[in-house]
């Protein structure tokens, strides 16, 4: 089966929502392309592929005649034992097998070689990695560790930000001058014709240097089927531009607008600015957690220790960690203790305590104690750099509310120009009252139409929803919360009732061995431990945290556990095998319905067990009930206060699992929990949460991400408690990565406060267009103020994203 690759290309160019769509059409036209999804605020195109390195060149066409572009790295590297063109030549074919690389330049002379690639598919760490694979020495000139995205993004920053400077150079002077005619406060001399050519020679180079962008970007969204912001802005500001040749020409009477058309330009373009500033902001949290990674690694190879690179730590290496600074990768400690600040990661304020046997994450800070550690993952397979995966795949990613913005975004620019049309003939040939002084009909009326073409903004409704969806996932991250995708952040605002499961969830998963009874019959013959130690040798295989308790009971009493014959795990129900050529099960009262083994006597001792919110398993030697085990499991210290927190909100709580009735509804008193699915098997359990759906209910599942996976996938929203390490395992959209039941309802408060931004971005962006274009068509806006609130609204939007990260989401 061919596997489905996940890409995600970073976009030049793009301005506003429709540029988005141009973008995400153009990708869509390539077969065997999937799941295409662009976001204007992280400037990412995503999309999955079964094919090889051609498709993602298809695509990069695809984008670059559209009229966009891809951010591109280039790595310089020195390279040792290339003598000659052969080896050249299998280098370079080697290198480019990576995906990503779009050029190599080999010298095998000098033995430099340069490599562009796109930074979400390679770095230069896997570019040297793959050079040395190929049997050479190499060694990256310049920092390897840059982030190559963000240095183009600062390049596009910078040309901007020039542009701006000299638009501002020739605009306000030119502002000030016709204002000051307009007026008379500047003399008589500004009535003279020559002023006239003055004004034109400030305004051309703004028109046509300045905002070139917008003419290419008009041609090129034209040509894409997608007309955009482009289109609005050429036409307006070259409508007044055009107007004031005949004027300048003395061709036709009247005042000239070149600083109208200037104006324009340059306000569009301080919007503009301030948005790139302003939205750099929004992936803020993806930088914080880039720069987690310390640079260097202290490792002891050799009998001796020597500071490497990050990059160089291999697999199996020991690390120093000293106090004060950072652990490099994930690991597991091996000597030594101390806290470490998770912080981070987590969202945990307290130190954790480390000692030997525990895991230690890779960006998290060592406070007190020095120990070492081994390397167990690396590179890409770190927490960390797992954590950054999945917060911009879900920054990336599409919530469902932004169809209502991509629907309007598909017909605004065409409308709007409608409207623009519609206005200049209505006032052209149906104007009652005269225009004022040094004006005319034509000029009133293309004045009023050229508001209405810059008043429209499509950007603000383009970034409504993107913008607080990457501030909200960037906010859960840094509290421990990981939304896979910007549904998931939406629906979590939006559920009614919480299923949660028992072992593992409510309570911590790690159960112990509380009772022993042994069956009349066998009580001459067997002791308390032999039942032990025959239920321990069946269970060492299974995987389920109450065959864990009793293993861990016999290890503890020194018990000898041999290894067991043709063991079978019955799911839900128990395990059974062959111990000393006898047939052992051991498990819960249904396997032994199923196995006709008789347990009355044990039955109301068993029932006073599970009253205790215990859960029993009995034991049976060839067919005969031999004893039965009794473990309890520790409900977590907030469950109950979780729970109540949840009912608070109006949710309804339920409790799901394995287990019987009797012992299940012990465990639900305890923690305030009122209804209850028991004796629920794992594949079971999805058709229980399809049940309550079918009843109208939005669920939202919470479990451990592997052995409750259906169910996960079967809810709304599926929660899974990760412990720091195995993020990437988990089935379900949400992963609290401290595995802290609290995370449930701040989840749920940062979707609605999330959700609850957009509605007010998309109001604003609506209001805001349906208010001022009929304001601007009653010629009640000037187009210099109808640009300069065009510019104003898209930071706006922004800006009101960017509040949530100082909101409470507790």
């Amino acid at each position: 089966m061919t596997e489905v690759k996940h890409i995600s290309l970073p976009i030049t160019g793009m301005d506003c929502a429709n540029c988005a769509t141009a973008v995400e059409r153009s990708i869509k036209k390539i077969e065997g392309i999937e799941q295409v999804h662009v976001n204007l605020a992280s400037e990412r195109a995503s999309f999955e592929h079964s094919g090889g390195n051609k498709v993602i060149f298809d695509v990069m066409e695809k984008i670059t005649k559209a009229g966009y572009g891809i951010a591109v790295g280039e790595a310089r590297l020195i390279i040792s034992g290339l003598d000659d063109e052969q080896n050249s030549s299998t280098l370079e074919s080697r290198i480019k097998d990576l995906p990503g690389i779009t050029k190599t330049n080999i010298n095998w002379v000098s033995g430099k070689v340069s490599v562009n690639y796109i930074p979400t598919l390679v770095t230069q760490v896997d570019i040297r990695d793959q050079i040395k694979k190929a049997g050479f020495e190499a060694q990256i000139l310049g920092d390897q560790n840059a982030d190559t995205e963000e240095m183009v993004r600062k390049i596009e920053y910078e040309k901007q930000r020039r542009d701006l400077f000299l638009g501002l150079l020739l605009t306000i002077p030119l502002f000030i001058l016709s204002m000051g005619r307009d007026f008379g406060l500047i003399g008589e001399w500004a009535q003279q014709p020559w002023v006239n050519w003055l004004m034109w020679a400030l305004a051309t180079p703004v028109q046509f240097y300045v905002g070139r962008k917008y003419y290419t970007g008009a041609v090129q969204s034209i040509r894409n089927k997608a007309a955009n912001m482009d289109v609005l802005v050429a036409l307006g500001s070259t409508a007044a531009y055009l107007y004031s040749l005949p004027v300048l020409f003395k061709l036709i009477p009247g005042h000239v607008y070149f600083e109208t058309s200037a104006m324009i330009i340059t306000l569009i373009k301080t919007g503009k600015y301030l948005e790139i500033k302003t939205r750099g902001k929004t992936s803020q949290a993806i930088k914080n957690l880039l720069n987690l990674t310390p640079d260097q690694a202290l490792v002891a190879r050799e009998n001796r220790e020597e500071y490497i690179l990050v990059s160089d730590v291999l697999l199996g290496d020991i690390l120093i960690v000293n106090p004060g600074t950072k652990v490099p990768v994930d690991g597991v400690i091996i000597s030594g203790q101390s806290s470490v600040d998770e912080s981070m990661l987590t969202g945990e304020s307290l130190p954790v305590e480390k000692q030997v046997g525990s895991d230690v994450i890779g960006g998290t800070l060592n406070k007190q104690g020095s120990f070492k550690f081994e390397a167990t993952k690396i590179g890409k397979d770190t927490a960390l750099a797992q954590i950054i995966r999945l917060v911009e795949e879900a920054q990336g990613s599409k919530a469902p509310i932004q169809r209502i913005a991509d629907q309007v975004s598909a017909i605004f620019v065409p409308a709007v120009v409608i409207a623009a049309i519609l206005t200049y003939l209505v006032w052209q040939l149906f104007a009652v009252s005269p225009p004022g002084p040094g004006s005319s009909q034509f000029a009133r009326a293309l004045l009023n139409s050229v508001a209405v073409l810059l008043i429209a903004c499509p950007c603000a409704m383009g970034l409504a929803t993107p913008t607080a969806v990457m501030v909200g996932t960037g906010r859960g991250a840094r509290s421990g919360i990981l939304f896979k995708s910007g549904t998931a952040l939406e629906r979590s605002g939006q559920i009614s009732t919480v299923v949660m499961d028992k072992t593992g969830t409510i309570t911590y998963g790690k159960p112990i061995l509380t009772d022993i009874g042994l069956a009349s019959s066998e009580q001459s013959k067997l002791a308390e431990e032999q039942i032990i130690r025959i239920a321990a040798i069946v269970e060492q295989r299974s995987e389920h945290p109450l065959g864990e308790a009793i293993v861990a009971e016999a290890k503890t009493r020194g018990l000898v556990i041999e290894d067991a014959d043709r063991f079978t795990a019955i799911s839900g129900k128990g395990v059974k095998a062959i111990v000393n050529e006898k047939q052992v099960l051991v498990g819960n009262a249904v396997l032994f319905d199923e196995e006709q083994i008789s347990w009355v006597e044990a039955e109301e001792k068993i029932s006073i067990l599970r009253g205790e919110g215990k859960t029993v398993m009995m034991v049976a030697i060839d067919g005969v009930l031999a004893g039965w085990l009794a473990v309890a499991d520790t409900v977590k210290a907030n469950a109950s206060e979780v729970i109540t927190e949840l009912k608070e909100m109006g949710l309804n709580v339920l409790m799901i699992t394995g287990d019987n009735q009797q012992v299940a509804e012990a465990i639900a008193s305890q923690v305030g929990i009122d209804g209850v699915m028991a004796e629920v098997l794992p594949g079971g359990k999805s058709t229980k949460i399809k049940e309550l759906q079918e009843q109208g209910e939005i669920v939202a599942m919470v479990g451990d991400g592997v052995n409750d996976a259906p169910a996960l996938a079967q809810a709304d929203v599926g929660i899974s408690l990760g412990t720091g390490t195995d993020i990437a395992i988990a089935a379900a959209p949400i992963t609290l990565i401290r595995g802290d039941l609290a995370g449930i309802t701040k989840a749920i408060n940062l979707s609605k406060t999330t959700l609850a931004t957009i509605k007010q971005n998309l109001f604003w962006a609506f209001f805001y267009n349906i208010i001022l274009i009929p304001v601007a068509a009653v010629g009640l806006l000037n187009p210099m103020l109808a640009a300069g609130a065009m510019a104003v609204s898209d930071v706006f939007v922004i800006g009101n994203s960017l509040r949530l990260n100082r909101k409470k989401i507790n």
